[in-house]
């Protein structure tokens, strides 16, 4: 795990892709919640064809952006997979930054209430009839602490917040993980740079995506008809480029590409912050600090690994 751009991707690359010096074949698990996502390549810095060749990858490409893909099937997707892996005598490997699934693979879900059908369509009648903006000030009140995480145009996050909140009474963030995670044992590396280097790093991606086309991706998306009001194009690097009409609620693309860039810069570099500080509540994750030698660093996490597989 690690922070967006802090090199999980050519690390994977250097232990087990073609030549790699890990010693025994290894399939990923993606643990990204917009990777799973078609037509979204270059805005989730999915891995390409050929690292995709050299390394099967799982949960990438399993939804259209007009659907929903939630932690609960995250954990049961990524729990089969894990098991599918290691039937066939593989290595499973989880990698991404969405903390939110890694912390409820490894130790459970919450022991949130479920979902209940009259709340829920009394909340979408609220939606409908009053805007996402009094829900939000809703949630606001009795949960502040999701009504900080949640974007107001997450829709789906915003109603089963304000759900657990009207059934129980509590905050979603209250109720303890019920344990319960996945049933094996766990080698957890958290890759972590000095943050003026992370930084440049998400600037230098984010750039180096607009260079590759996602200003032509995002377009064909809109074209396709998805918005922000679709689960995929919440993302950070796609809801930038959107503009909302005041009247009618209608979406159009900014023509100021460089302030969308610098827009997806600066939310990218917001959200390594809040993944840095999600990882650290997780416990017993082993941190490298990264640096320029992926080689080196690649060779330090062999040894935990080789280390951790001697005891099995």
């Amino acid at each position: 795990m690690g922070p967006t751009a802090s090199g999980k991707t050519g690390i994977l690359s250097r232990l087990f892709g073609d030549g790699g010096i890990g010693q025994r074949e290894a399939e990923i698990v993606s643990a990204d919640s917009m990777q799973v996502y078609r037509g979204m390549d270059i805005g989730t810095a999915k891995p390409s064809a050929e690292e995709r060749r050299q390394i099967p990858h799982h949960l990438i490409d399993i939804r259209n952006p007009g659907e929903q893909f939630n932690v609960g099937e995250f954990v049961r997707l990524a729990g089969e997979a894990c098991l599918d892996i290691a039937r066939r005598g593989k290595l499973p490997v989880i990698s991404g930054g969405t903390g939110f699934y890694l912390k409820n693979f490894i130790l459970g879900l919450p022991e949130a209430p479920p979902s209940d059908p009259e709340v829920r369509a009394n909340l979408k009648r609220d939606l409908r009839e009053q805007g996402a903006g009094a829900l939000m000030n809703e949630l606001a009140l009795g949960d502040p602490l999701s009504a900080g995480r949640i974007h107001i145009n997450d829709q789906y996050r915003l109603l089963r917040a304000l759900e657990v909140l009207r059934l129980s009474g509590r905050p979603v963030s209250s109720f303890q993980t019920a344990g319960g995670g996945f049933p094996g044992r766990f080698l957890i590396i958290g890759l972590s740079r000095p943050r003026e280097e992370l930084y440049r790093c998400i600037n230098e991606r984010c750039a180096a995506m607009f260079r590759r086309g996602l200003p032509a991706e995002v377009r064909r998306l809109h074209e396709a008809g998805y918005t922000p009001r679709d689960p995929g194009l919440r993302a950070i690097g796609y809801r930038e480029f959107f503009v909302e009409e005041p009247i009618g609620g209608v979406y159009r693309l900014s023509e100021d590409i460089a302030g969308v860039q610098a827009l997806v810069a600066q939310n990218s570099r917001r959200y390594a912050k809040r993944q840095a500080t999600f990882f650290a509540a997780i416990p017993g994750v082993q941190w490298i600090e990264a640096g320029p030698d992926e080689g080196e660093m690649a060779e330090r996490i062999r040894r935990k690994l080789e280390g951790f597989l001697e005891n099995f």
